[in-house]
């Protein structure tokens, strides 16, 4: 503990955001530089705990007390390799992450808690700069051969992890660049899609072998892997959407979230001269009051959207931590991200506890305007509310209600035949057993595709547990790191 007295004279401090018109003129990440001072008193601010309960609130178990502590003496190339040991891809967590290792800071009982994300996310950073970042080849191959199917966060950890191993890894993923979620549901401004190239990169000089456009279960079937390769992981995550099935959802201009961002992406890419589904002129409601949501806001802000509305059917959350969620867990709060200072500075609103009753349609088919109401809380199993049903226009909708599970398509028809009982567990997911093993033989699942919608910080942690499961099916033993059971849930 560097400084005994930092938590005490040092108070919570972020970098700021660019000013909103500025920012919503394009497509750069939202946050300015923050200074090397700053960010050391932040470090400072670390009471390096005597029981550290930010490591049980961090999925990956990450050493946050030793880097904030390496930070404050700036030391950052032995700061690197404490926040590598635990954590693939420090780059996306520390962009991405909700953070409940703050939420679980024992500062935050009474005061503002460590900002450790954006101490993680500087730390990494760093390391690219100063060139600290590096290929990490296997000292020795051991013959075995592993598909990974899927380039989400879950499959690039477990695969990077499976490669420095000694195994030949190849990841197949059926869109047409490597990220998933990462590269096609993550808008630009949340992060750069560089920070997801220059890994790859990485990995790549690892011996990492990667195939775009190859849809597992068709273009290559389940059988064709598993004869193939001495082990599989699956790590597809949860794409089946939750859809909205009320009167008019055949109108056109309803769209799901995943359908809406990947083509801005794609726009961002290069890949598009344009997205086929534009905001521009329109009033865009966005259904769905979480992180999808407020992506969608973003993005059709920066299309030139006429209005925004985003609606929740939940109640609007409290400031503070309730009673009911006390520390260390995640407590669900009333958070302003960049997207809602940019829908509040469009004359934009969020609005809560109310549902949809139906889309409404002009004489071309397409959506018009959405009728609504207000709902008493889920205690009251979203009643109704009488006399407050209304009208507010809306000629783009965008559906952001979260995922089902993973999409039951041919090759998991095929691994569940081939399995017979018992390859679903009771929510839908892939069943595994604690070593990430399915019910098929040699067959491992990794993150939302076994453990339902969840966190990067989860998929991460599961692709790495995964990853030393299928070391040691194939090796009889593994050196690679177990953090996380799979039947473990998350406090968020």
């Amino acid at each position: 503990m560097a400084d005994p007295k930092g938590f005490l004279t040092h108070d919570r401090e972020l970098p700021a955001r660019r000013p909103v018109d500025v920012r919503i003129g394009d497509w750069r990440e939202v946050y300015q530089d923050f200074s090397p001072d700053k960010l050391t008193r932040q470090a400072a601010r670390c009471m390096d705990c005597g029981i550290p309960f930010c490591h049980n609130g961090c999925p990956l178990g990450n050493l946050i007390p030793e880097w904030n502590d390496l930070v404050y003496r700036t030391d950052w190339r032995e700061a690197i390799e404490r926040l590598h040991a635990t954590n693939n891809f420090p780059e996306f967590t520390g962009r991405l992450c909700p953070a409940p290792c703050e939420a679980a800071c024992v500062l935050g009982i009474n005061s503002d808690p460590v900002a450790i994300k954006r101490v993680e996310v500087e730390i990494i950073d760093r390391a690219f700069a100063e060139g600290w970042v590096g290929p990490q080849p296997p000292s020795r191959k051991t013959g075995k051969r592993v598909a990974v199917v899927g380039s989400g966060p879950a499959g690039l950890a477990a695969a990077q992890q499976l490669t420095r191993a000694g195994h030949d890894v190849v990841v197949f993923e059926r869109a047409d660049r490597i990220g998933g979620l990462l590269r096609y549901g993550i808008p630009e401004f949340k992060m750069e899609k560089r920070h997801i190239d220059r890994r790859l990169a990485q990995m790549r000089a690892e011996g990492t072998e990667f195939r775009t456009g190859v849809n597992a279960g068709v273009d290559v079937t389940a059988a064709e892997l598993r004869e193939r390769f001495d082990a599989v992981v699956l790590a597809g995550g949860a794409t089946r959407w939750r859809d909205l099935p009320v009167p008019g959802r055949e109108l056109g201009g309803i769209h799901q979230a995943m359908e809406y961002l990947p083509l801005s992406n794609k726009v961002q890419e290069g890949d598009l001269r344009e997205s086929p589904i534009s905001a521009k002129g329109k009033h865009v409601v966005v259904i769905g009051g979480g992180d999808t949501g407020a992506d969608c806001i973003g993005t059709a802000i920066r299309q030139g959207a006429a209005s925004v509305t985003q609606l929740e059917i939940m109640p609007q959350p409290p400031a503070s931590r309730p009673g009911s969620q006390p520390w260390p867990t995640f407590p669900i709060l009333f958070k302003t991200e960049s997207a809602h200072e940019e829908l509040e500075d469009a004359g934009g609103r969020r609005v809560y506890a109310v549902s949809t009753v139906e889309f409404v349609g002009d004489e071309s088919g397409n959506v018009r305007s959405l009728r609504l109401v207000d709902v008493e809380g889920p205690q009251n199993g979203f009643k109704p509310v009488p006399g407050t049903e209304r009208e507010i226009p809306a000629e783009l909708v965008t559906l952001s209600m979260g995922f089902l599970g993973p999409e039951k398509g041919p090759l998991l028809e095929d691994l569940a035949e081939a399995a017979g009982d018992g390859f679903y567990d009771a929510r839908g997911n892939v069943a595994r057993d604690k070593t990430y093993m399915s019910k098929v033989e040699g067959v491992f699942t990794a993150g939302d595709m076994g453990r339902g919608q969840s966190l990067i910080v989860w998929a991460i942690a599961e692709g790495r547990a995964a990853a030393s499961g299928v070391d040691r099916y194939l090796t009889g033993e593994t050196a690679l790191p177990y953090p996380i059971p799979p039947t473990a849930r998350p406090l968020v």
